[in-house]
C-alpha cells in the first residue's frame, strides 16, 4: 500500500500527513457526516493525542469509526 500525505496547519505550524488512502477515505466519511472537516478533525485528534504521533492517532480514530 503507498501512502497519501496531506499538509495542514496546525497550532500555526504546517505540517504533513502521510496515511494509506484506506484510512483517508475512513476519515472524511466519518467527517462528513457528522458535518465537519477534516482540518478541524486532524486539530483535535492533535490536540488530544498525547504522546501518540498524530498519524498512529488518525489510524487509530479511523478505525474506531468504523466498528
Amino acid at each position: 500500500m503507498s501512502l497519501k500525505k496531506r499538509s495542514f496547519t496546525l497550532s500555526g505550524h504546517r505540517t504533513s500527513v502521510a496515511l494509506e488512502a484506506e484510512f483517508w477515505a475512513v476519515l472524511e466519511k466519518t467527517v462528513e457526516a457528522e458535518g465537519k472537516s477534516l482540518a478541524a478533525l486532524v486539530s483535535r485528534m492533535d490536540k488530544t493525542r498525547g504522546p501518540h504521533p498524530l498519524a498512529s492517532a488518525l489510524r487509530l480514530y479511523a478505525l474506531a469509526a468504523r466498528s
